[in-house]
């Protein structure tokens, strides 16, 4: 039996609390669709106004709230998505999805999918390499993809948010399915990436060039995103000598700065703080004992969930 004295502390009707249960989900699916946590956040808050706008009849009358909330709020990320290709052509160098403090999965809570080319997890889902190649798809094929090969919604579903027909979701998933698989490598064992990590940033701190190129792949790829308000890189580096000369480089004109270890998208990743403040957090792709892929985020505004983050 409930104690009524925790009832009377508990503002939120039944009905109300599952709405806002959803919330953690939302942010979840509108994160990978967008690449963004602040524009995730907006997308959660303009989809529960569009809710409270709702009449009290305008709500009973729908069976599924949580459906309808998800439905919304994919339609907003499908329409943000369209705005923000012209956004990111006049972004000033490179831009990366903004990084995220800790171990962050937002489970779906649905059964594993009966379809068998679903292989994706969510906490794949949320690393750095896979949110960059999201970035390569059309808004239509990021969408239908999200939902069906991550969160697991079938296609009748889908075909609701994306305004296209089960068929043609489906076909925009596979398309999708297939550009992903043609760049995805398999990464590392994650105590070999915490490893090699660490062995990056001793040399690194170290200056030590020959150590630096010994740890990185002879394609590695290093992309920087300044965003136009910090001194970046412009364009990526490629090469592991010249990914390690820019390295050392960076490390005589720093000063006053602190390179630790922490997770980032759920795998091993760096941050750079000066002062108390994360001025840059690092992200890596680890394949084959070698890394492959470094993602350096500059932009202050991007940095806004490592504020506080201090373990």
């Amino acid at each position: 039996m409930n104690d009524p004295s925790e009832q009377a502390h508990d503002p939120l009707d039944p009905g109300l609390k599952a709405i806002v249960s959803e919330r953690r989900q939302l942010i979840g699916l509108a994160y990978r669709l967008v690449g963004s946590l602040s524009e995730a956040e907006d997308v959660v808050q303009e989809t529960y106004t569009r809710w409270y706008a709702l009449s009290p009849a305008q709500r009973a009358a729908i069976d599924s709230p949580g459906a309808w909330l998800t439905t919304v709020a994919g339609r907003i990320c499908l329409d943000l998505l369209g705005s923000a290709r012209a956004r990111r052509e006049r972004y000033v160098g490179e831009w990366l999805p903004e990084p995220l403090p800790g171990q962050v999965a937002w489970t779906s809570g649905r059964p594993p999918a009966a379809d068998p080319a679903d292989r994706v997890t969510l906490d794949e889902s949320i690393n750095m390499a896979f949110l960059v190649v999201l970035e390569s798809l059309t808004p239509a094929e990021r969408v239908a993809f999200v939902l069906h090969d991550v969160f697991r919604y079938p296609f009748a579903e889908v075909a609701e948010i994306v305004g296209r027909s089960p068929a043609a979701c489906r076909q925009l998933a596979s398309s999708a399915r297939r550009r992903i698989s043609a760049t995805r490598v398999s990464p590392a064992p994650i105590a070999r990436q915490a490893g090699l990590v660490k062995e990056f940033k001793k040399a690194w701190e170290a200056k030590d060039i020959e150590a630096l190129i010994g740890l990185l792949d002879p394609d590695v790829k290093a992309v920087g995103d300044g965003g136009g308000l910090v001194s970046a890189a412009l364009h990526p580096f490629e090469g592991r000598e010249q990914v390690a000369s820019y390295l050392v480089e960076l490390a005589h004109k720093a000063s006053g700065l602190e390179l630790l270890e922490r997770t980032v998208n759920g795998r091993p990743g760096l941050v750079l703080r000066q002062a108390g403040l994360t001025v840059a957090v690092f992200a890596f792709h680890v394949a084959e004992d070698r890394i492959r892929h470094i993602w350096g985020v500059r932009n202050p505004e991007k940095l806004r969930p490592w504020t506080d983050v201090t373990r």
